[in-house]
């Protein structure tokens, strides 16, 4: 997993070229942890939840299998800073093990991963903290001793139900972040709960047959507003874009900016 930057660091590459304060044009240094830290309304019955992924600029989210590959230590920054504002972190199982998730930074954050076979190994360092844990189907028939689970819809993971269900097994939730990967936010998108996306591209060009940020969600047309787009000197471009009809402090119009320290 990428290596957190201390809290409430000022990223010196990584620079807000949308929208511009000054009107300039010019690039505005900002404090990550403020920008992705901006508080996020609870959804009814639900917490807010946001994607978080990078795709090279054809699409792929990955290579050699992993999207690792692609990122770079702006995109690592912006991750670190989404990861010590979110509350709870989920990931496909697929992803979980490709990527190698272990505990994460802070110490009361929990990473649930999905799955609904159950097939997990269980006996990774990410359960054996505590911090892991599972959100899989009611009829999926482990036992799963010592570790937590959600459970919510037959043959599928019903996750819009599973969701609503976190609080009781992992306490108070304001903001899960979803890590991927593609087939789990096309499972998230079918049930209509994507509230964010925080998407970093890479100036690659990878070729290959890699997923784009969704997999399997049927056709459907959902409006985001963009929020911000920043960027770093290697040419990366980190967006974050809100679902049109959030309100409140999640409306992109009123995210606040912190300038960093000169």
């Amino acid at each position: 997993m990428p290596a957190a930057h201390p809290p409430h660091c000022h990223h010196e590459q990584v620079r807000q070229i949308f929208p511009s304060a000054s009107g300039t044009g010019e690039g505005l240094d900002v404090d990550l942890d403020a920008l992705y830290g901006a508080a996020r309304p609870r959804r009814p019955g639900r917490p807010w939840v946001a994607v978080c992924m990078i795709t090279g600029i054809d699409g792929s989210t990955v290579v050699d299998g992993a999207s690792g590959g692609l990122g770079n230590d702006g995109d690592r920054a912006v991750f670190s800073a989404l990861r010590r504002a979110a509350d709870v972190i989920i990931v496909g199982a697929g992803t979980a093990t490709a990527e190698g998730y272990g505990p994460p930074g802070r110490a009361e954050q929990r990473i649930g991963v999905v799955t609904a076979s159950g097939r997990v190994d269980t006996s990774t360092e990410l359960f054996r903290s505590g911090a892991g844990f599972l959100i899989t189907t009611e009829d999926e028939s482990g036992s799963h001793e010592g570790v937590d689970v959600v459970r919510a819809g037959t043959g599928s993971v019903d996750l819009d139900l599973a969701l609503a269900r976190l609080e009781p097994v992992v306490g108070p939730v304001r903001f899960v972040q979803a890590e991927g990967g593609p087939r789990l936010n096309g499972s998230l998108a079918a049930a209509d709960v994507i509230d964010e996306i925080n998407w970093s591209i890479a100036p690659l060009l990878t070729g290959g047959d890699g997923s784009r940020l969704t997999v399997g969600a049927p056709e459907q047309m959902r409006r985001f507003r963009p929020v911000h787009v920043l960027t770093d000197e290697a040419g990366y471009l980190f967006t974050q874009w809100r679902r049109h009809d959030a309100t409140g402090e999640a409306d992109g119009r009123s995210v606040a900016v912190s300038p960093a320290a000169p």
